[in-house]
């Protein structure tokens, strides 16, 4: 039996747990929090964060990320991008030149504004060059762990490493797709987040289904511009990473992101907001990241600016999209 360690037991790494198991894979999934991890032993539930969905026979959680590590080839790292620094600091010691390291974080880094395998690759680098590999797609961890369809991309600029992957972790209800272009990818699957609350702001003001579908096409736009100017190629943000992440999160009930946008239309502050969810909402920070890259490499991102505004500034949802509609008018 292969053996793989997935690092973060929130609802997406548990999923991930649920659905690779299946695969005849040993799973060691690490737990931050002790207590939790107690109950996860005990009941085979994470009740915190992935409740109704039982762990299988061949997932263990461990608080030991040394144990979490031991005779894994596999290391797949669903830690919110905040954490995922501190977490790499603490595991480069102890990693191996031969393990693969597979980033399913969705997120970029607020002070560096770096895509998470350049984080894992900056981190590990004083040892070695890791095997790098990207995770991503239209996914929700409730669906996923209960073995509902669905389809995301593995990404690597190492081809061949990105086909073993896909055929190893690929089943009859999750399919992978390979790409070479982890930028692209990566920024697909931070940056729609952004717009996710953007989307959820319009619902929770009432706006309607026109004002959303301009939101989630104009928003593929910005993505693309950025990901784009930072080396991404175009038709990768057409894709389940890009345009099919987008969707889900822009649309889906179960889409965190969303629900703050929501929140915040209908009148709630973002602090309790937060304060109120038990996950976090990657978009949050990612918009100050994306905010400023934006600014770095010279591309306008109206939504991105107009959320930022909302989240850090102060300004109201409606004066946001008053922001949108009253900009100058120009050319698709």
């Amino acid at each position: 039996m292969n053996r793989i360690a997935i690092l973060g037991a929130g609802g997406w790494g548990t999923a991930l747990s649920i659905i690779l198991a299946r695969n005849n894979e040993e799973v060691r999934l690490w737990v931050y929090e002790p207590d939790l991890c107690v109950r996860m032993r005990k009941t085979r539930l994470n009740d915190l964060y992935l409740p109704g969905s039982f762990l299988p026979p061949a997932v263990s959680a461990t608080n030991d990320l040394c144990e979490a590590l031991a005779g894994a080839d596999v290391v797949i790292t669903a830690v919110p991008s905040e954490y995922l620094r501190e977490v790499f600091r603490q595991i480069a010691p102890l990693a191996q030149p031969q393990q693969v390291f597979v980033s399913a974080t969705k997120g970029l880094e607020n002070r560096t504004h770096l895509r998470m395998t350049e984080v894992i690759l900056e981190t590990m680098l004083p040892r070695f060059s890791p095997k790098l590999a990207v995770l991503s797609g239209p996914t929700f961890a409730r669906e996923v762990a209960r073995g509902a369809p669905a389809a995301v991309t593995i990404a690597s600029v190492d081809e061949d490493l990105a086909r073993q992957l896909q055929l190893r972790f690929a089943n009859s209800t999750f399919r992978f797709y390979t790409n070479t272009d982890v930028i692209g990818v990566e920024m697909g699957g931070a940056l729609k987040n952004v717009i996710a609350i953007a989307a959820g702001v319009s619902e929770g003001l009432g706006l309607g289904s026109n004002a959303r579908a301009a939101i989630v096409t104009r928003g593929l736009a910005e993505i693309t511009r950025l990901a784009c100017a930072c080396g991404a190629r175009r038709e990768t943000l057409a894709g389940l990473s890009g345009l099919g992440d987008l969707v889900l999160t822009c649309t889906g009930a179960l889409s965190r992101n969303h629900r703050v946008g929501v929140e915040l239309g209908r009148g709630r502050k973002l602090e309790e907001i937060l304060k109120s969810m038990n996950m976090v909402a990657e978009g949050v920070n990612t918009t100050a990241a994306a905010r400023d890259l934006a600014r770095q490499k010279g591309v306008e991102m109206a939504i991105t600016e107009q959320m930022y505004a909302v989240l850090y500034e102060g300004l109201s949802p409606t004066d946001a999209v008053r922001g949108l509609m009253e900009r100058e008018l120009k050319a698709e």
